[in-house]
């Protein structure tokens, strides 16, 4: 635990990446790295047929959000480009990273780690693997919303069912735009064919990984995977 400074937390849709993510940057002091807010508010504030050029090749803002919308994954050269800008910001700060569906796909995986392990090294650096069936991924996302203001996610329970403010900061609980049932479906076979072989990856690049059942309630996963890094 003395050499932790970067975890990468990865699972699909609605295994409860973020909630976990949120307690854990706050246990361990890292900036939460969540892709959807770093990169996502910047696709949002963009100005109307706005680009970025990566190799000679345009990537429009507007494109990009509407990628989202249907659920599929950024393209690789835009979402790194990013990725790696503000890890070299974060380093520089001297902070730790908690990413948070920051890094999900091979390309990902080849281009960002070894920047990673150039700056904190490679000790440094330790991966979760939240996992959940398909079967729970498409009800917890059919089910869950989030606040307007922070986007706080809010769990499907029978405690939470009947909410209509966030219990945090008192905005409207919607739903969220991906949260579709057929978005879902795509979600969870982008999952399947483009983060899921992350894991290959990271063991080639010799990182540790802990799989994480993420079916129980919150509170016995984030216990287990403290467990896990051996962190009390």
């Amino acid at each position: 635990m003395d050499k932790l400074k970067v975890l990468i937390v990865i699972g699909s849709p609605g295994a409860g990446k973020g909630t976990q993510a949120n307690l854990l940057s706050e246990k361990l002091g890292f900036y939460h790295f969540s892709s959807s807010k770093v990169v996502g508010h910047i696709i949002e504030n963009a100005q109307p047929e706005s680009f970025i050029e990566i190799d000679n090749v345009k990537y429009y803002f507007e494109e990009q959000k509407k990628l989202r919308e249907e659920g599929k994954l950024w393209d690789d050269k835009f979402l790194t480009h990013f990725v790696k800008e503000k890890t070299k910001e974060l380093y520089d700060d001297g902070n730790g990273i908690l990413f948070d569906g920051a890094i999900r796909t091979p390309y990902e995986g080849e281009h960002v780690v070894p920047l990673l392990k150039k700056l904190y090294g490679p000790e440094a650096i330790e991966v979760i693997y939240i996992d959940i069936t398909e079967d729970e991924t498409v009800f917890r996302n059919s089910h869950r919303r989030e606040c307007e203001l922070i986007r706080h996610p809010v769990l499907y329970s029978e405690e939470t069912k009947k909410l209509t403010q966030c219990q945090i900061d008192g905005s409207n609980l919607v739903e969220r735009k991906d949260d579709d049932i057929e978005v879902i479906k795509v979600r969870l076979k982008e999952f399947r064919e483009k983060t899921k072989p992350l894991l290959d990856i990271f063991k080639k690049q010799g990182l540790q990984i802990h799989q994480i059942d993420g079916s129980p309630k919150p509170v016995v996963v984030f216990e287990n995977i403290l467990k896990a890094l051996g962190i009390k």
